[in-house]
C-alpha cells in the first residue's frame, strides 16, 4: 500500500516529482523515491507490507519498464507459478511488485485478467515513451489525472494536483449538485472540471504523441445463470477471499463494530491468524441519548471477551470536531459521512499500536442487501397500494409530530418522516430517494436556478445506471447501484483517503472480484426471505457467530451528528453557514438554508446531515479554494 504520483510535460516535472513525495509521504512513511528522464518523472512513497526488504522499493525497474504501484496483489504468487512455468521468469524478490511489472512484461494488459486484489498503478516504457495506468475492478485505490496539451499529472491524492498548482480549480458544478444531494461524490466526476478519476476496471495508454486512450478491462457480469447452492458458494467464497487478503509480513488487525460483517470477517481471519487485534468506536452517553445509537461497544466487547481478541474501545466525543478541517483536508473532495472520522481514529490508534494493516467488513451491505433504505425502498412500494385517503391522513399527522424535544432524539417519527418521503414515487425514484438527503424540488430551492440542467443530469444519470442490470430482480438491481454508486462513491473513498492517511492499509475482504461475482450470481429471493435482511449471509454466519450477533438490530458505522449539530457545532454553523458567508460564496440561496436550520433546530424535522455537509462545503472552500 503506497502513494504514486507521474509528471509529462512540465518544465518542473522533476521538482513536482518531490514535492509529491512530501504531500502524499503519509501514504508512505517507509521510503520516498524518484525516477525520471527528460520525459516522465515518477514519485513513489511506500509502505512496506510484502517483502519489506528496501530491493522492493520503488520505483522499479525491469525489461526496461518502470514501475509505480499502489496496492496489493492478494494472488501473486499463484500468479508468480505462472509465470516461472509459461516464461521461465526469473526473480529477485518475494514481492508483488516485481510479480507485476514482470506479468506486464509478458502479457501487457491481458496481465490484468489475472488480478485479485487493490490497486493502481502506473508502467512507463522507457523505449516507446508510453505511459500505461490501470485501477482495480472495484476502484478500491484511487487514481486522479490531469491531461492538457502535452502536459499530463496523475497521482494518488487530488490534493497533490492541487498544491501543485497544476489544476485550474474550477468547480465542477455537477459535482458539487450530487455531492449536496449523496453527501459524497460518484467516481465518474471529480469536484474540479479539469480532473478525472480513472474509471474502476480501466487502464489508460498515454502515447508519446500525447493523446490519452481509455479502456475497459472488466465489469460485473449480469449473470444470468444463477447459483444453485447459494450457502455453500457463499461460504466457500468467503473463506477464499479471507484468506487471500491474510497474505502479508506484517502483522494484521481489525475493524470490529460488533456488527455482522466486520464480526464474521475478524472471527475467520483470527482462526487463520490464532490471534487478533481489533478496535471498536463508541460514543458519549449524552451523544447516544440525542442521537439514538445503537451500542456497538456492547456487543463489540462481549464478542471480543468470546474469541480471545485483543480488542481496544476508542471514543469519541465532541472534541473530535476539532479534527473537522483535518478530516476535510484529508478526504481531498466534499464528504459529508463522519464515518471517515471513525475510520482515522481506528487507524491512528492502530498505527500507534504499530499495526500496518486492518481488515473491514465494508461491501457486504451492498451486496447482500443489508441497508436498512433497501427494505424501507421494498415496504415503500408495498405502500404505495394504500388507498389514497387513509395515506394522505397518515401523511399530514406524521408531518406534525417533532423529530427531537428537549433535545432528546424521537428516532422513530425521523423514521416515519424518512420512510414518507420514499412513497408514492417509480421504483427507481424511490431507491435513489432512499439515499438522497434532499428531494428535486428541495435541491432547486438549495441551488442557484442556474444548475437545472445539473440537477436533471443527477437524476438521468441514476436512472440508466438503476435500469441497466438484473432487469427481472430488484433485489440485485438494488445492490448493483449500490456497487457502482455508493460502495465506490463514498465507503471505499473514505476509507482509502482516511486509514493513508493515518498511513494504514485497509483490505476489504468481500470486495473481491470472485466474491462480488459469486454472490452476484444469487437470486435476490435467497438474499432476502420473510423479510429479514442479509438472510443469506446470517445463514452462513451461523457456522462461526453466536447468535447475539446475527440477530441484533442493524447499527451504522457513523457518529452522533445530530447531538454535533445541535450543540458543539452549532457556533460554527452560525459563522460558515451565515448569510454574508452564503452570499459571498455564490452557490446556494440563504433563505433555504436558513429554513433548515431553523427547522432543525425547533425539533420539526431532521436536517442535522444536511448542514453537517453545507459546512463540509465551505469549509472545503476554505481549504481547497480560498
Amino acid at each position: 500500500m503506497c502513494g504514486i504520483a507521474g509528471f509529462i510535460g512540465f518544465t518542473e516535472k522533476s521538482e513536482f516529482a518531490h514535492s509529491a513525495n512530501q504531500i502524499q509521504k503519509h501514504r508512505g512513511p517507509d521510503n520516498q523515491s524518484v525516477w525520471e528522464d527528460n520525459y516522465i518523472s515518477l514519485s513513489h512513497q511506500r509502505l512496506s507490507i510484502i517483502d519489506l526488504d528496501k530491493r522492493s522499493n520503488q520505483p522499479f525497474e525491469k525489461h526496461d519498464l518502470v514501475l509505480i504501484f499502489n496496492g496489493e496483489i492478494y494472488n501473486y504468487q499463484e500468479i508468480k507459478k505462472k509465470l516461472i512455468l509459461d516464461f521461465g521468469s526469473k526473480f529477485s524478490t518475494n514481492s508483488d511488485t516485481e510479480l507485476l511489472i514482470e506479468a506486464f512484461h509478458h502479457l501487457k494488459e491481458k496481465c490484468l485478467d489475472l488480478f485479485i486484489g487493490m490497486f493502481s498503478f502506473c508502467i512507463y516504457n522507457k523505449k516507446n515513451k508510453e505511459t500505461f495506468l490501470a485501477r482495480d475492478h472495484f476502484g478500491i485505490k484511487p487514481l486522479f489525472y490531469y491531461h492538457y496539451k502535452e502536459k499530463f499529472a496523475f497521482s494518488s491524492e487530488l490534493k497533490t494536483l492541487v498544491k501543485l498548482g497544476i489544476t485550474s480549480k474550477e468547480i465542477n458544478m455537477e459535482a458539487l449538485v450530487t455531492a449536496m444531494n449523496y453527501l459524497w461524490l460518484p467516481n465518474d466526476v471529480c469536484i474540479f472540471n479539469d480532473v478525472v478519476k480513472v474509471a474502476p476496471g480501466s487502464y489508460c495508454v498515454l502515447g508519446a504523441d500525447g493523446a490519452l486512450k481509455q479502456y475497459t478491462y472488466w465489469f460485473l457480469k449480469d449473470n444470468d445463470k444463477m447459483s444453485k447452492n447459494p450457502t455453500q458458494d457463499v461460504n466457500k467464497a468467503l473463506n477464499l477471499t479471507v484468506n487471500r487478503h491474510l497474505i502479508s509480513d506484517v502483522p494484521i488487525g481489525s475493524f470490529l463494530s460488533g456488527g455482522l460483517d466486520s464480526s464474521l470477517i475478524s472471527v475467520i481471519a483470527k482462526e487463520r491468524l490464532g490471534k487478533l487485534n481489533t478496535y471498536t468506536i463508541g460514543t458519549s452517553m449524552e451523544d447516544k441519548r440525542i442521537e439514538k445509537m445503537p451500542d456497538d461497544q456492547k456487543f463489540a466487547k462481549r464478542l471480543a471477551d468470546d474469541y480471545g481478541f485483543n480488542h481496544e474501545e476508542i471514543i469519541v466525543d465532541s472534541s473530535i470536531m476539532e479534527l473537522l478541517h483535518h478530516m476535510v483536508y484529508t478526504l481531498d473532495e466534499p464528504i459529508g459521512d463522519p464515518a471517515a472520522i471513525n475510520t482515522y481514529l481506528i487507524s491512528k490508534r492502530a498505527a500507534q499500536k504499530g499495526k500496518k494493516v486492518l481488515f473491514s467488513g465494508i461491501g457486504a451491505d451492498e451486496i447482500f442487501f443489508g441497508y436498512r433504505r433497501h427494505q424501507a425502498s421494498l415496504l415503500a412500494l408495498k405502500y404505495n397500494r394504500t388507498p389514497r385517503f387513509l395515506k394522505y391522513i397518515l401523511k399530514k399527522a406524521i408531518a406534525l409530530l417533532p423529530v427531537k424535544i428537549d433535545n432528546g432524539g424521537l428516532k422513530v417519527v425521523r423514521w416515519a418522516k424518512r420512510f414518507l418521503s420514499l412513497t408514492d414515487l417509480s421504483e427507481q425514484e424511490t431507491y435513489m430517494r432512499s439515499y438522497s438527503y434532499f428531494s428535486k424540488p428541495e435541491l432547486y430551492q438549495l441551488f442557484q436556478p442556474s444548475c437545472s440542467k445539473e440537477i436533471e443530469t443527477l437524476y438521468k444519470k441514476h436512472s440508466s445506471l438503476y435500469d441497466s442490470k438484473y432487469k427481472d430482480d430488484i433485489v440485485n438491481r438494488i445492490c448493483n447501484t449500490d456497487i457502482q454508486m455508493f460502495m465506490l462513491g463514498l465507503n471505499l473513498s473514505y476509507t482509502d483517503r482516511a486509514s493513508m492517511a493515518a498511513s494504514v492499509e485497509v483490505r476489504v475482504p468481500f470486495i473481491d472480484k470472485e466474491f462480488i461475482q459469486t454472490v452476484m450470481t444469487i437470486s435476490g429471493k435467497d438474499k432476502v426471505k420473510k423479510n429479514v435482511p442479509k438472510h443469506l449471509l446470517k445463514k452462513v454466519a451461523k457456522n462461526y457467530l453466536p447468535d447475539y450477533i446475527i440477530n441484533r438490530k442493524k447499527a451504522s458505522f457513523g457518529a452522533p451528528i445530530r447531538s454535533w449539530i445541535s450543540n458543539d457545532l452549532r457556533d460554527m454553523v452560525d459563522e460558515y453557514l451565515s448569510e454574508e458567508q452564503i452570499t459571498k460564496r455564490g452557490l446556494f440561496n440563504y433563505n433555504f438554508v436558513k429554513t433548515i436550520i431553523e427547522k432543525d433546530r425547533k425539533g420539526s424535522e431532521d436536517y442535522a446531515y444536511q448542514i453537517y455537509m453545507l459546512l463540509t462545503i465551505e469549509v472545503w472552500f476554505i481549504t481547497f479554494v480560498d
